[in-house]
């Protein structure tokens, strides 16, 4: 008999705004009972489940596990964009003139992702 990760826990200060923003993200939802305030918040997404809760200690250091993202209907550049309107900002910059690479964020909590090309650019550049 084997696991199944039911859903991956991000400790946070607002779990109600964090689960909004990732849910946004990811064009899930955050569950129906949750609420501003609420000490642990689920979003739902396809494919994936992220709890928030609030813990009481700032972030400190760079995460040992993080997400990387890959757009589904928009280009690496374009989800970027997309994030940052959201309240992600940039951290670090890994993208090339050739159009390999990755673009490292923060969410509004300070946690770090990565946004990585869409499998429609992996094609265009591995041809």
């Amino acid at each position: 008999m084997t696991s199944l990760i039911r859903h991956i826990t991000i400790d946070c200060a607002d779990a109600y705004t964090l689960g909004g923003f990732w849910a946004e993200v990811l064009g899930g939802s955050v569950a129906e009972d949750d609420h501003p305030g609420d000490p642990e918040v689920l979003v739902t997404a396809p494919g994936t489940a992220l709890l928030f809760i609030v813990v009481p200690e700032a972030k400190t250091t760079k995460n040992r596990v993080h997400l990387d993202l890959q757009p589904q209907d928009r280009t690496r550049d374009e989800e970027v964009d997309r994030l940052l309107a959201l309240g992600a900002t940039l951290v670090a910059d890994h993208r090339f003139p050739d159009g390999r690479g990755w673009a490292t964020l923060a969410d509004p909590d300070g946690n770090e992702l990565c946004v990585e090309r869409s499998a429609a650019e992996r094609e265009r550049t591995s041809a």
